[in-house]
């Protein structure tokens, strides 16, 4: 009975059996896979029984619950629902309360057999039926609370979600007109003033000169909250938290109480002026160095603003309050993990994540993290306050782009997971499988698939908590911006899951409520005015790209990874008008280390190609690329005639360099999307995927302080030619 009662669990967990491959090959998942991931999911494969027995309580639980926990339904759609009850209660009229947001409520009643018999099943030799019942209602995009009662005995309750048909758009693209912004990773930043990484007062500077010569939105890398007291786990895509800030970001200087004495007097020690110095000169981020000062001035900035304000009935304190109060738990969660995490990690204690936390406070709902919350209140309120202050921050750089009539302005990226140490699964344990990774099958960019070290949501446990942490995930990260960028937006529908040891092509795709979490996308977008890009690479199945379309979701160009069969570009005048196009992205080559093979070296010494074969391979197949990019750019004119059409012939240089932009954009898409690496004609990558600690990843800054980019009479013409381009391309 094993192996049915298996492929059966298979099916409702979502697993997949088979796929196609990045190569459109079909591929099967293996039997031993398969079980693998509804091990990690929490089933009992090596004991059968008990296999039985979870299967049986979860087709109980549904049955015997009225309501489903949430139901995602789309503005203008039948409003219906589905009940479950005992036969011998079909036939009573119940009552139904449907209350907004706001509070107010609509009631009404409902028998459910005037409805649709939809299924119908026996537990414990009572006879259950599920049927369609009509809401006869109208209502507006949002959420609501759907609670069932009898004889004003409340039954069930469920989170009923009024989702728009499609996500935002700025009323500019919507009318036709194409726009170019530039991509940065904030931290890469260098300046005359901030303290050796890119803070907000670097990107508000950005922004400005950005908006005055045509940009019309700023990308960033995810800023979500990583680890203060293990500075060195510095990659924004495994964040602690992806709903909070990396507080690294703060312009300490921008900060009210930087000028008083007792801060003064820290920062202007000799020795804190040398660190400083040292951290502004070298090449990658020194985010050890960086951490350190920043949290020694803010702590001394905290001191003044706690004495003073902080804890008295003053203005300041009612906005600190509120967006505390606002934060709810998640935030709470967050303080109380950086606290534990510095205080251990003063003590010597392992701390790389809750994992490698004492047994007693591995659970964040413990009585020992309770007591030690108590005991450190003022340090947690300390990391509260570092969370108000980069959100005030980021908020006044928004509000740059806003005053620049920059028709998008800032947009986030929403990395696809936290780490397995981090705070947020920390705080909600139940909602990740912690012995999977999210990774990806072989592709071209990982020909032995890859594993990211970030454990997935359980789709069934994100759903009986009614999506919540979807929701907050959301509005958190559309706040203060104009787009959001999701990377990896395949995981709307599906995720590559490697269980345990196994190796990253040793796994599975795991599906997920597309349809539920596109709607709440769409809510969420319209009602912050953010536009969201799905970044659409990899293993790629159509049916997510139809879906993402249809939701008014922007797709992801890559011109170099657009080629037709027989190696040839496509031209960018073909691309999706809904899509957002870019030459390269933070895990490529920038254009200069492109054209001379500098990623493919840097690979080699790398360790990361097994023969020379492939080396070799490699080598030859940039070289059809480069001549195939080569005759595309003269064919559609977009390089002066000077430049050689033999590729033998040709370096990069600026010109080239340029045409390759200005080709980009006369392209179709709505949105252009340039790095700035490329503008000052740097070599070196942000990002070696495949590596760890081989590559300072995450690390690279900017060859040029923002000041002298800016002061650059060459990248101003470049601007000036990008925005005619965009504006004749525009309809």
């Amino acid at each position: 009975m094993t192996a049915p009662l298996i492929d059966y669990l298979v099916d409702q967990c979502g697993i997949e059996s088979n796929y196609l491959d990045a190569w459109g090959k079909p591929q099967s998942i293996p039997m031993d896979t398969k079980q693998k991931l509804l091990e990690v999911m929490g089933y009992q494969i090596d004991n059968p029984e008990k296999l039985e027995q979870q299967a049986n309580q979860a087709v109980v639980d549904n049955w015997t619950s009225v309501l489903n926990p949430v139901q995602v339904t789309r503005e203008h759609q039948a409003l219906q629902t589905v009940m479950r009850l005992p036969i011998e209660l079909v036939s009573d009229a119940y009552q139904f309360c449907i209350e907004s947001e706001a509070g107010d409520k609509q009631q009404f009643d409902v028998t459910p057999t005037d409805g649709e018999l939809v299924n119908g099943t026996h537990i414990d030799e009572v006879e259950f039926h599920e049927y369609l019942v009509n809401l006869p209602v109208t209502l507006a995009i949002g959420y609501y609370t759907l609670s069932v009662a009898i004889e004003d005995d409340v039954l069930a309750s469920m989170k009923l979600i009024i989702a728009p048909k499609a996500c935002y758009k700025p009323q500019a693209i919507e009318s036709g007109q194409k726009v170019w912004g530039l991509s940065v990773q904030l931290y890469c930043l260098r300046s005359q003033d901030n303290w050796g990484v890119g803070d907000f007062s670097d990107l508000a500077y950005l922004i400005e000169q950005s908006a005055k010569r045509g940009a019309h939105f700023i990308g960033l890398n995810p800023i979500h909250a990583l680890y203060p007291a293990n500075p060195n786990a510095c990659s924004p895509y495994g964040p602690s938290s992806r709903r909070w800030l990396n507080f690294i970001y703060i312009d300490v200087s921008a900060v009210d109480g930087f000028e008083q004495p007792s801060v003064q007097t820290l920062v202007n020690h000799p020795e804190f002026q040398q660190k400083i110095d040292h951290a502004r000169q070298v090449a990658h981020v020194d985010y050890e160095v960086v951490t350190e000062l920043k949290l020694q001035a803010l702590h001394a900035i905290f001191d003044y603003q706690n004495k003073q304000y902080l804890s008295k009935n003053t203005k300041l304190n009612k906005q600190f309050k509120q967006f505390v109060a606002c934060g709810g738990q998640s935030l709470q969660t967050l303080a109380i993990y950086d606290a534990l995490q510095q205080h251990l990690s003063s003590k010597g204690q392992p701390c790389w994540g809750w994992p490698g936390f004492p047994e007693e406070y591995q659970d964040a709902e413990s009585p020992a993290v309770a007591k030690f919350a108590k005991l450190h209140s003022k340090q947690i309120k300390f990391f509260l306050w570092l969370q108000w202050q980069a959100s005030l921050q980021l908020t006044r750089a928004n509000d740059v782009a806003l005053a620049n009539n920059m028709h998008i302005g800032l947009y986030r990226d929403l990395a696809v997971g936290v780490s397995e140490g981090s705070a947020e699964v920390w705080g909600n344990q139940a909602l990740y499988c912690p012995d999977a990774s999210i990774g990806a099958p072989p592709d071209e960019l990982g020909p032995l698939g890859q594993k990211w070290g970030l454990p997935p949501m359980d789709p069934d446990k994100l759903y009986q908590q009614a999506y919540q942490p979807f929701i907050d995930m959301c509005q958190s990260n559309m706040y203060a911006t104009g787009a959001l960028r999701i990377d990896h937006v395949m995981a709307l529908l599906r995720l590559w899951w490697v269980p345990g040891d196994n190796s990253p092509k040793q796994g599975g795709y795991v599906y997920y409520p597309v349809d539920d979490l596109l709607g709440i996308l769409a809510l969420e977008s319209q009602r912050n005015k953010s536009a969201v890009i799905g970044e659409d690479l990899g293993t790629v199945p159509d049916e997510i790209r139809a879906k993402l379309a249809d939701n008014g979701i922007y797709s992801y160009r890559v011109f170099l990874f657009e080629q037709a069969q027989d190696g040839g570009y496509f031209s960018p005048s073909h691309y999706p008008e809904q899509s957002m196009a870019t030459l390269t992205t933070h895990d490529m080559p920038t254009l200069l280390g492109f054209w001379h093979c500098h990623d493919i070296e840097l690979g080699k010494n790398l360790g990361l190609y097994q023969t020379e074969d492939l080396v070799t391979h490699l080598y030859d197949s940039r070289h059809r690329n480069k001549q195939a990019l080569l005759d595309t750019l003269h064919g559609h004119h977009s390089l002066p005639e000077n430049i050689s059409r033999d590729v033998n012939q040709v370096g990069m240089h600026k010109a080239l360099n340029n045409g390759m932009q200005l080709h980009m954009a006369a392209g179709s898409s709505d949105l252009l999307s340039l790095q700035l690496e490329d503008w000052l004609e740097m070599d070196q990558p942000i990002n070696v995927p495949g590596t760890f600690s081989e590559y300072p990843n995450w690390r690279r800054k900017l060859t040029h302080n923002l000041q002298d980019i800016f002061s650059d009479a060459s990248l101003d013409a470049l601007a000036t030619q990008l925005t005619e381009a965009r504006n004749q391309a525009s309809t």
